[in-house]
């Protein structure tokens, strides 16, 4: 393809002049916001209570739901809710709906205490997971319905919009719950939380639901399955075998079985590395030095501010050369950053080291992310967006939302190690972080395994 057909700089930088990219931002920080209750604020408030690793990464396996949603994915293209619906249309109906039942545990947390009731805190927080699984799905799908087949140049820029969103939705509220948790206590900053879920209802309410071909492709789906099965396009029969069947049929169809297959292998691989740190990240944090002022000073203000710039660039990069160099560096990039945690590991509490490694962190995240949710968008058909990539963000996230919560075991396992403590420049975090690093080789290895099909997709981007 010759550097003729990219767009230009001033193109690309025109083509964010979209209202419905603002949409998307403010729906992006609705989905990031339940990441921050049940994850860092919950790690945070569980390590002071005194709970181990091994017990705090446990807790987590609370987000193995993000993981399965894909299961009920297809009743949230399908089924509609009554009176909602009417309303605020199949999409924010569903995200309003799960916002609610959010708000309500919210308030039942911040009446809690873990380290005395950790069973009442893990139901809620899992309720919470339940639910925000499921307003993602719903999220995620008003994103790919926003823009037609034909506006797949505009993917990148959405991308970067729902990223920035999730960030903001989880890095600002984290911020001032860090900085305060100290002097409020956490049972305060939850009661602060449940006021920003009221604010995300709000962005809710505010969105202009998509318009999309949705309907009309179902309803098409419907006739064929009618007639394949010699049934009535009423029958029950039918509505299951297009709820159920048909997203992921058409998936398989449209790439073939054998590409299909190894791309849910590489959408698995691809973050691995990133979610066993991203895990003990706060934990680590604590255990280096640092108080709850200084984490939400660096890694969540610092943080969000470098995730929104970085972005930024990271998109444009994607738009102007498309999503196979962007995986490709993105993924390199984001493998080396990894170390950075291990030599913070060794220098011990050094804020500047904290603050290189925030910056260069978010910058390579940034970069990776948006490349890869482009990619992620790529694959996804329109008439079943929310359940088929449902199953592609639910493979990615597979590592982040459920084998991550062995990664406190992982660093107690290797604390066990008499060798590492005889190795002065190496320790069990140092040690943990180069394994998260050695784990995104295999994914790296599959982006070269898989660039005609990558290329492939690029040239239907640019030709849409």
């Amino acid at each position: 393809m010759s550097p003729s057909s990219h767009p230009t700089w001033r193109e690309t930088l025109n083509s964010y002049l979209d209202r419905r990219l603002l949409w998307v931002f403010m729906l992006g920080c609705a989905s990031g916001f339940p990441w921050l209750l049940i994850g860092s604020n919950m790690s945070g408030w569980l390590k002071d209570a005194g709970l181990t690793r091994t017990a705090i990464g446990l807790f987590g396996s609370i987000f193995a739901v993000y993981a399965i949603n894909w299961m009920w994915a297809p009743l949230i293209d399908r089924v509609k809710l009554p009176l909602l619906h009417r309303t605020l249309g199949q999409r924010r109906s569903w995200i309003l709906l799960m916002q609610v039942i959010m708000l309500i545990c919210t308030l039942f947390i911040a009446n809690t205490d873990p380290s005395f009731n950790l069973w009442l805190t893990s139901v809620l927080a899992f309720t919470i997971a339940l639910a925000s699984a499921t307003q993602d799905i719903a999220v995620d799908a008003f994103r790919i319905d926003s823009f037609g087949e034909e506006e797949k140049s505009k993917m990148p820029q959405a991308a970067a919009m729902a990223v920035i969103g999730w960030w903001t939705g989880y890095s600002l509220p984290g911020y001032f719950a860090f900085i305060n948790a100290d002097s409020i206590g956490w049972n305060g900053v939850y009661y602060g939380m449940a006021a920003f879920i009221g604010l995300l209802i709000f962005f809710t309410l505010f969105v202009g639901e998509p318009d999309s071909q949705r309907d009309k492709l179902q309803a098409e789906a419907e006739s064929r399955y009618a007639k394949r099965l010699n049934q009535g396009e009423s029958s029950v029969l039918i509505w299951f075998s297009v709820t159920i069947v048909e997203p992921f049929a058409e998936f398989f169809r449209r790439n073939g079985v054998k590409v299909a297959l190894t791309l849910l292998l590489f959408v698995f691989l691809f973050k691995i590395g990133e979610a066993f740190l991203g895990r003990m990240s706060i934990v680590f944090y604590k255990e280096v030095g640092f108080n709850n002022e200084q984490i939400g000073h660096y890694s969540k203000l610092i943080g969000w501010g470098a995730t929104v710039v970085f972005t930024l660039i990271g998109s444009a990069i994607n738009v102007r050369f498309g999503v196979v160099k962007g995986l490709l560096i993105g993924g390199i990039a984001m493998a080396a950053s990894n170390l950075m945690f291990a030599l913070m590991a060794h220098v011990g509490p050094n804020e500047n080291l904290f603050l290189a490694t925030i910056i260069v962190d978010n910058f390579t995240s940034a970069f990776a992310t948006i490349a890869f949710v482009s990619f992620l968008t790529f694959l996804t058909g329109r008439a079943f967006s929310a359940t088929q990539y449902a199953l592609l963000a639910s493979l990615g996230n597979l590592g982040r939302t459920t084998l991550s919560s062995f990664s406190g075991s992982l660093v107690d396992w290797i604390e066990q190690f008499d060798w590492i403590h005889k190795v002065s420049w190496l320790d069990p975090w140092s040690f943990f972080f180069i394994l998260t690093t050695i784990m995104v080789i295999p994914s790296l290895a599959m982006i070269v395994g898989l660039r005609k099909h990558f290329k492939k997709l690029q040239d239907m981007q640019k030709t849409a």
